[in-house]
Formats: structure tokens, C-alpha cells, sequence
């Protein structure tokens, strides 16, 4: 399993389109393959940094995910929306695979 974690610099006056845009994901990711835990905004701190996160099986698995997101509607009218309303400013991805269990609370180790 990879987790996908894209990190996202916005402009930090159009959180509301952010926000939106992050619903939209919701909806479409999950439906062309992908694990969503998550799209997760600016709170306190930075006001220009944002976060996407979902797990694929493989990077295989990932092309085909982007593949089928590239087809959705709602997945290309997303990426229009970004492109129209430039809430954008940058985004990176990194695939990370987790190397330890989640941690239980009141385990011993």
C-alpha cells in the first residue's frame, strides 16, 4: 500500500474555492479507485499550505486511478475549476509507505 500525499501552496484568499474543490475530490476520488483519508485546509500557522491524502494499492494502480479520474466528469470539471478560479499556486506529490503499525493506545511494546 501507498499513501499519496499531495501538498498544495494556495492562495490564502481563496480558501472557500479550496474548500470546494476538496469536496469535489471527495466525491470523485473514491469512486475511480483511490483511498481518500482526506483533504485538510488551512487552520492556524501557514496560510498558504494544504494537504490531499489517499492510499493506492501500487503505482500501477495509481496511473490506472488517474486514468479513470481524468475520464470522470466530476473529476475534469474539478480541474477546471482549479485552472478558472487560480486558487493554485503549487502542488507536489510524494508516495510514501508506512514502515510501522498505527499506534494502540495502552500497548505494550
Amino acid at each position: 500500500m501507498l499513501t499519496c500525499v499531495i501538498r498544495y501552496h494556495i492562495d490564502p484568499t481563496k480558501k472557500a474555492q479550496f474548500a470546494q474543490y476538496a469536496r469535489n475530490w471527495g466525491q470523485a476520488i473514491p469512486r475511480c479507485g483511490a483511498d481518500l483519508i482526506g483533504y485538510y485546509a488551512p487552520h492556524e500557522g501557514s496560510s498558504t499550505l494544504a494537504y490531499g491524502i489517499y492510499n493506492v494499492a501500487s503505482l500501477a494502480d495509481y496511473e490506472a486511478y488517474r486514468a479513470r479520474l481524468a475520464d470522470d466528469p466530476l473529476g475534469r470539471e474539478n480541474y477546471e475549476f482549479a485552472q478558472a478560479e487560480k486558487f493554485l499556486l503549487r502542488e507536489d506529490r510524494t508516495f510514501l509507505k508506512r514502515v510501522s503499525d498505527p499506534h494502540t493506545p495502552g500497548a505494550s511494546a
